[in-house]
């Protein structure tokens, strides 16, 4: 399932591969988010021939809109939003926390309404569950509740408790449907660790967690508004006591300094919004050379294409997926409100994520990481 091909011997990166119902992947590795079965402006065919070989989609949003009943049709996400890429889907756990004033947590159960339709439902760790199974995502993750930093400490022995409860009611929820069903059994399930910016309880959840033979491990509740140096501490103490066998993910994160920097200490797995969405507001990234990276460190740059002076700039936008197009046609789409103006961002914004994952997989396998 996660066969590791190289350690680094000059930090704790690693080169592996991790195989799923869909397909085998390359890791460390980025995940183009769709967030409701598209990727914003793009097909899955744009992000494949860029070299993405996962994507990731959220249970929650998909839950309420398209809905499982038309999912179930497809037989789940890949054939409705026509992906033959892996897909991992979240469990909405941090979409439903996030409606402060629209939910309420009765037991195990969370009551929530519909930001859509102000209708009524209930998540608890099975039915989480359930939903990733109609959803027939590569891996599942499980619920869990990610609380914000700084966080109090009885906030975060609370939501870790919570965390691990519903962590063993999902594993052995999970368990019995294995028995019943081999398309469920090539589901792959992670649990999440939390625990906030406190040492003992990230020590604490990842102790609790790995008791239970979950296929990967997330490390949650980061770049929740902490600083770099409070993100870096964490994985510091946490990442290194994680199974060296199966993937670490850092969920929701990030820049490019944050993905190298977490690399370095032995995360394989990254997935966030930045390049889709700060594309749609015409921020682009860009290597300063012909590489991004440079024996191991990071050169590049980010420009605003709104900008006044890249209206005549003939420069094009990238010298390999938009080489054909300049900076200032770019600038031109933009600033008349332009849909292309999007989709060409993104395109770039997401060739730079995907080659610089491939750039640090080169690296490790040089030894310059």
């Amino acid at each position: 399932m996660f066969k590791l091909l190289k350690q680094s011997k000059k930090s704790l990166a690693r080169l592996a591969i991790l195989d799923t119902a869909h397909g085998k992947v390359s890791s460390p590795f980025f995940m183009p988010i769709a967030t409701k079965a598209a990727i914003k402006s793009l097909t899955v065919e744009d992000v494949k021939s860029m070299g993405a070989e996962i994507i990731l989609s959220n249970t929650y949003h998909n839950y309420l809109k398209p809905g499982l009943k038309i999912l179930q049709k497809f037989g789940g996400l890949h054939d409705f939003m026509q992906s033959d890429l892996p897909i991992l889907t979240d469990s909405g756990g941090y979409q439903v926390f996030s409606l402060a004033n629209l939910r309420k947590i009765k037991g195990d159960n969370i009551e929530f309404q519909s930001h859509l339709d102000g209708s009524k439902h209930i998540l608890n760790p099975k039915k989480v569950i359930d939903i990733q199974v109609a959803l027939n995502s590569d891996i599942m993750m499980v619920l869990d509740e990610c609380i914000g930093l700084p966080a109090k400490r009885e906030d975060a022995v609370k939501a870790l408790e919570r965390t691990t409860r519903w962590a063993e009611q999902a594993f052995s929820y999970k368990e019995k449907l294995n028995k019943k069903s081999a398309k469920i059994k090539k589901q792959l399930l992670f649990g999440i660790v939390q625990g906030a910016d406190f040492e003992d309880l990230r020590l604490r959840s990842a102790d609790e967690l790995t008791k239970l033979a979950f296929d990967g491990f997330a490390i949650g509740g980061l770049a929740v508004g902490e600083t770099n140096e409070v993100m870096y501490k964490v994985l510091k103490y946490t990442a290194p006591v994680l199974p060296a066998n199966k993937p670490r993910y850092l969920m929701g994160v990030g820049y490019p300094e944050n993905i190298i920097e977490a690399v370095k200490l032995g995360v394989d797995m990254f997935d966030c919004v930045i390049p889709t969405r700060e594309a749609r507001h015409g921020k682009l990234y860009l290597p300063l050379g012909k590489t991004i990276l440079n024996k191991g460190k990071l050169k590049y740059k980010t420009i605003q294409i709104t900008n006044s002076q890249f209206f005549s700039d003939i420069k094009p936008i990238n010298q390999t997926n938009l080489k054909n197009y300049s900076l200032s046609y770019l600038h031109h789409l933009f600033k008349t409100q332009e849909p292309l103006a999007l989709k060409l961002a993104t395109l770039n914004n997401l060739k730079f994520y995907l080659d610089l994952m491939k750039e640090i997989r080169q690296a490790i396998k040089k030894g310059e990481i």
